[in-house]
């Protein structure tokens, strides 16, 4: 299978079919193999290309997200390790060209060298055939992670202080309600509130992580999630 036939399955057009391969091309290939060029421009546009298109998508989100979790929730999608899943989530990384040193060293399978290919892939295609192609493709491997939430460096805290403070007259309050359990396994329950009303509830093994989780049910419940 070629990149190409990548592409058929997925409905994407192309013309410039050099161009395209071009964006799988290593620089360290480009060292053993001097008719090469390296993919390093059009990472330069595939990064721009994926910076609109996952605002664009956000921004489209129903029901809307306040601009602090769109940024969030940006940098996420487009973060080195995320790129680097979706190429591996579709084999992307069997079409890199390496160079030995490289290939030995495990380089086809390393998020920085894999996650750049993916942003010069999308350039490729944005140059090739557009935007529309582009956002396209783009639907097509990234569509379902959208509406995704990091669960692991998600802040929710931080999160719902941002929310509350656009009305600066509003304020948040976490307040431990209940401590169960022996002292080397305590459950904490924690409520948060909002100009005294509770509008959250978390527990779990430390406080800190029982305060995220209230703070994650306050914004369940007002629809910024």
């Amino acid at each position: 299978m070629t990149i190409f036939d990548f592409l058929d399955d997925l409905g994407i057009s192309y013309s410039d079919k050099e161009l395209i391969s071009q964006a799988f091309v290593h620089s360290s290939y480009v060292n053993e193999h001097e008719d090469f060029k390296d993919n390093e421009r059009l990472e330069f546009m595939g990064d721009a290309v994926l910076q609109v298109y996952s605002a664009y998508r956000l921004y489209n989100i129903e029901p809307e997200l306040p601009e602090g979790l769109m940024s969030t929730r940006r940098s996420n999608l487009v973060s080195e390790k995320a790129l680097a899943r979706i190429v591996r989530e579709n084999g992307l990384n069997d079409f890199l060209l390496l160079g030995v040193g490289e290939e030995k060293s495990g380089g086809r399978d390393r998020d920085s060298i894999i996650a750049d290919m993916f942003e010069a892939f999308v350039g490729a295609i944005y140059l090739d055939q557009g935007n529309a192609a582009a956002f396209k493709l783009l639907d097509r491997l990234m569509g379902k992670h959208i509406e995704e939430v990091d669960e692991k460096t998600f802040d929710y805290k931080t999160r719902l202080q941002e929310y509350i403070q656009a009305d600066s007259r509003r304020s948040v309050v976490y307040e431990t309600v209940s401590v169960e359990g022996p002292n080397n396994n305590p459950v904490f329950e924690v409520v948060v509130k909002i100009d005294g009303l509770i509008y959250g509830r978390g527990s779990a093994s430390s406080k800190k992580q029982a305060q995220k989780n209230a703070a994650k049910d306050a914004l369940e419940k007002l629809a910024q999630i």
